[in-house]
Formats: structure tokens, C-alpha cells, sequence
């Protein structure tokens, strides 16, 4: 594994690569339905919510569906799926709910913040994410991980979602950083890794999935082994 030399600026993404999005979700429906006294057993929701969300995500992320309309139909059709009726005004209070609450929950990966105290003194770091820009900024302040980046890139003031070009190219220029000086971190092959790769951005799978990938893609399985890279 060798050493890069040329890296000035280092991009993150938020979501699976420094908050664990799963856990604080998790914590997040466990309060939220004991709050609205939904019956439904979390671990049954969440065997069809997980699926369900990372679908409507990637149809976000592609602009055919809508923030709201994510919001919304994520819910209602995993309630559907477990075949628990739940009246529409209660779904639209449970996803405003959700995301109130999402950042009260701030579980980050083991070694975030070693990793971020060691980068921080060797380059500079930034986030570009494609989650909701209140949502994304309550979590990074509440998880005290905020005071680490120069500049948050979101999808909203991007104007486009990761893999798209235009994000990259936007977060770029935002941090006045070139391609060449500069790498992605992520958690998604195709938002992450191949939307940086395709604009000669270079790039670190941190494969928490256990994904296969091709071995010309660099891998990390824990975020301090991305040290071994920077």
C-alpha cells in the first residue's frame, strides 16, 4: 500500500462513512414510534425499511422522485409490507418526526475521530454529501464533527446529487482544490467512488458493506487504515 504524496484535500462523505446512519436511525424509529405508540416490532420494520429506503434514495439520487415524496413512501410502504395500517397523517407526522429527532442520535465509526484529529494537522477536509442540508448540519454539529471541515457540500446547494459530475466539480471549486491534490472518501461505490473516479477525482472505498469490488479500487475496512493511504 503505498503513500500518497500529492494529496492536499480530503472530501468525505457523511452518511455510512463517519455517522453511522443505521444505528442512529435505528434509535431514532425506536423513540419516535414508543412516542407515537406504533406497535410494530422495530427489528421487523427495519428488516424492511433498510432495502426499502436505499431504493428510494437511488431514485432520488437519479431525480426521479422528489425529497417529500422519499419521505413519505419510505414509510408508507414499508408499513405496507408488514401489512400495519397506519393512517397518512401519522405517517407525515412520523417522517417530520424522524427527522427532528435523527441528529439527537450521534453514533459515529469506530475511529472517526482519531482519524479526523490525524488528518486534520496534514490536509484539509470537506464533506460532500447528498443528504438533506438540515438534517446533514444538525448531525455534524451534535456529533461535534463540524469544526473539522473548511466547506459542506450538499446536494441541495449543489443543485445535483452525488454520482453526478456537477457535485464533485461544485465541492471542488468551493474548496478551491483541484483533482489532482485531491481525494474522496465514501461508503458507496456508485455515489462515492465511481462519481469521483469518473471526473479523475481519486478515491478510498471505506467498504463497511464488505461489497466485492475490483482490485484496482482502493479499500479500507476500518476508517484508520485510510493512515496506511494518507
Amino acid at each position: 500500500m503505498q503513500k500518497l504524496n500529492n494529496i492536499q484535500h480530503v472530501f468525505f462523505d457523511l452518511d455510512h462513512t463517519l455517522w453511522d446512519f443505521d444505528k442512529n436511525s435505528a434509535l431514532t424509529f425506536d423513540f419516535i414510534f414508543k412516542k407515537h405508540k406504533v406497535g410494530t416490532n422495530i427489528k421487523d420494520f427495519l428488516s424492511f425499511y433498510e432495502p426499502i429506503n436505499l431504493q428510494y434514495w437511488k431514485l432520488y439520487r437519479d431525480e426521479k422522485v422528489t425529497k417529500d415524496y422519499l419521505r413519505y413512501h419510505r414509510l408508507k410502504d414499508t408499513f405496507d409490507a408488514l401489512n400495519y395500517t397506519v393512517q397518512d397523517n401519522l405517517i407525515h407526522q412520523l417522517s417530520d418526526d424522524y427527522i427532528t429527532n435523527l441528529s439527537s442520535f450521534n453514533h459515529v465509526f469506530e475511529g472517526t475521530f482519531q482519524l479526523l484529529d490525524y488528518l486534520k494537522t496534514k490536509y484539509t477536509l470537506h464533506i460532500i454529501t447528498n443528504g438533506f442540508k438540515e438534517a446533514q448540519n444538525n448531525k455534524l454539529k451534535a456529533s461535534k464533527l463540524d469544526h473539522y471541515f473548511e466547506t459542506i457540500t450538499n446536494s441541495e446547494s449543489a443543485g445535483v446529487k452525488k454520482p453526478n459530475p456537477k457535485i464533485f466539480n461544485f465541492a471542488l471549486n468551493s474548496a478551491k482544490a483541484e483533482t489532482s491534490n485531491s481525494i474522496m472518501i465514501g461508503d458507496s461505490y456508485e455515489a462515492d467512488i465511481q462519481g469521483a473516479l469518473n471526473i479523475g477525482l481519486d478515491a478510498i472505498c471505506f467498504n463497511y458493506h464488505k461489497t466485492e469490488l475490483t482490485k484496482d479500487i482502493k479499500v479500507v475496512q476500518n476508517l484508520l487504515d485510510i493512515k496506511d493511504y494518507l
